[in-house]
């Protein structure tokens, strides 16, 4: 029985922190000229710093219109 209150915190808790995440990678990768939906990529370990190195080295379609 007291378990279930501690859940319901938890998932709160946990819904807060991944929205501080990934709404500024949802910015970083519209500004990038990537869909904001490759943000959620962060949420899944492993694939979130795959994604990180992918932005960072990779030649972002916003820096091509200027060239």
């Amino acid at each position: 029985m007291m378990n279930e209150g501690m859940f319901g915190g938890h998932l709160i808790w946990m819904l807060i922190m991944a929205a501080i995440v990934v709404i500024p990678f949802w910015r970083i990768c519209s500004k990038a000229g990537y869909s904001g939906w490759l943000s959620l990529l962060i949420l899944i370990p492993l694939a979130n710093l795959v994604f990180l190195y992918f932005l960072a080295f990779s030649k972002w379609p916003s820096h091509r219109k200027f060239r």
